[in-house]
């Protein structure tokens, strides 16, 4: 235990000195006794409702009939009433900074705080920091990529306080941590072994200790097996922590989302329409699929997988499928911002190779793909078809084209026209069939009819007639009507 005349206890994050709380300070375990006057300054005393009103000054106990407030139970107006009067310290930390002389060192419970400091110099492994004339801290040099520069400022993240060396311990922001349980707060990003699982998640050991992960904090996809992760160590952030009740709560996921906000701020700068890049699926909808370009997600069309036709993207793409793409149009006024995304258009076409090979009036054979009302689609090669019309199908009328031809069907056709800037192919299946001799529109004149036998009758009207041409009736002289006075065209 150190003496109270030693160094002023230093406020982690703000510059102005603390003075240290005395031990001799008439106060007991669990008492009912408020923080006297000179417990955080000399001369002002603390709100009934302020952090040192709701602690004791025996080691930051609760009151008797209260309940230590965390920073999460406060209130929104209370909230920012304390953070107004605290300016950058958390209501952790002011519990922390009240509590007993004995204390020499620890962590900074809570959420922890971020400030930016000057570097001073680097030494012995070790970064050391200056926030103020009277705030210092130092920052592992293993940290950083490269030993920054003297005079330079970089943001950091406020561990704990080291009352000891009147230090605070630093960290730069996402860095990993060296697991140690007294040091563990809420926010700090350790690496952590998975050791076991269960039907809720993960099982994890930090600094000997145990705590879990969420199945849905392993990532920020769903993953199918999270027993791909045992035995694995990853950096983790801590979301939960009771130390009293040895409860750790650990997430992935947030650590994976810091590292994609990034990436995604970085790929918005570089990335522009016309662009080809490398993009990995990550998710299959009927409609299309979605792609990861590393950090910004985009979506590939279903029309834009594939020159074929297809109905479905998933007959053409999976999870996990790896190719390039190129960039078609970003949406930065979205949030997230929409990136769309055209597969084929990097892809040869085997449509237009095929087509270059298929001339006018060439006989070609293909497979009946599709029966509509106004024709046939037939493919004549992968990717390429053409259509018979309704009126090419045969010389004769026909009610519908499924009357003649079915699905799958082989035919052979002949090409009529080809486009290849529109990728129209016109075939015919009655210009390979003979057409039908014209029927004569005349009618054929009957035979001549059998002249009448003789009769009495006949002899009479003969003899009636004098023998002179047909009768009034029509009948000649032989009893036969005449048929040369009859116009067989009408």
């Amino acid at each position: 235990m150190h003496s109270p005349d030693s160094s002023p206890h230093q406020d982690p994050t703000n510059p102005t000195p603390r003075e240290e709380v005395h031990e001799d300070r008439p106060t007991a375990p669990g008492s009912e006794g408020e923080i006297p006057p000179d417990a955080g300054s000399s001369s002002a005393t603390p709100r009934a409702d302020s952090p040192e009103g709701l602690s004791s000054s025996a080691g930051g106990a609760p009151s008797q009939g209260q309940r230590q407030p965390r920073v999460g139970d406060l209130d929104a107006s209370l909230q920012a009433e304390i953070d107004a009067a605290l300016a950058d310290m958390s209501v952790d930390e002011m519990l922390d900074s009240a509590g007993p002389a004995t204390r020499t060192s620890g962590p900074a419970p809570g959420l922890r705080t971020t400030r930016t400091g000057r570097i001073v110099r680097v030494h012995g492994g070790e970064v050391f920091v200056e926030f103020g004339p009277k705030s210092q801290g130092v920052c592992p040099a293993s940290q950083f990529d490269e030993p920054p520069a003297a005079g330079s400022s970089v943001e950091f993240v406020v561990e704990r306080l080291d009352a000891f060396e009147g230090l605070l311990i630093l960290s730069l922001p996402g860095a990993v941590q060296k697991a140690d349980w007294g040091s563990l707060a809420i926010g700090q990003v350790v690496e952590a072994r998975c050791v076991g699982m269960n039907k809720g998640g993960l099982e994890m050991e930090v600094a000997h200790h145990r705590g879990f992960m969420p199945a849905g904090q392993v990532d920020v996809r769903s993953v199918p097996d999270i027993s791909v992760f045992l035995g694995e160590k990853f950096p983790c952030k801590i979301i939960e922590l009771k130390k009293e009740k040895n409860r750790l709560v650990l997430s992935r996921k947030a650590v994976v989302l810091e590292e994609r906000e990034e990436a995604r701020t970085k790929l918005l700068d570089e990335i522009e329409p016309g662009q080809v890049r490398r993009a990995t699926v990550v998710g299959v909808k009927p409609y299309g699929a979605f792609a990861d370009l590393g950090g910004l997600d985009g979506l590939i069309p279903v029309g834009e997988l594939a020159h074929e036709r297809i109905r479905d993207a998933s007959d053409v793409v999976k999870i996990g499928d790896v190719f390039e793409v190129k960039i078609v149009s970003i949406d930065r006024e979205k949030t997230p911002p929409r990136v769309s995304l055209s597969r084929k258009q990097v892809m040869t076409n085997p449509a237009a190779e095929a087509m270059e090979k298929i001339e006018q009036g060439q006989t070609v054979s293909g497979r009946v793909t599709r029966i509509t009302e106004f024709g046939a689609f037939v493919e004549l090669a992968p990717g390429v078809e053409g259509l018979v019309h309704i009126s090419e199908v045969s010389h004769s009328r026909i009610p519908s084209v499924s009357s003649v031809l079915s699905k799958d069907q082989v035919i052979q056709t002949k090409v009529l026209s080809v486009d290849p800037d529109r990728g129209r192919i016109s075939l015919s299946l009655k210009a390979l069939e003979d057409r039908p001799a014209p029927k004569s529109r005349d009618r054929e004149a009957p035979a001549e009819e059998p002249a009448r036998e003789e009769d009495p009758a006949l002899r009479k009207l003969r003899a009636k007639r004098g023998g002179k041409g047909p009768t009034r009736g029509g009948m000649d002289a032989h009893g036969a009507l005449g048929t040369d006075k009859i116009d067989w065209n009408f």
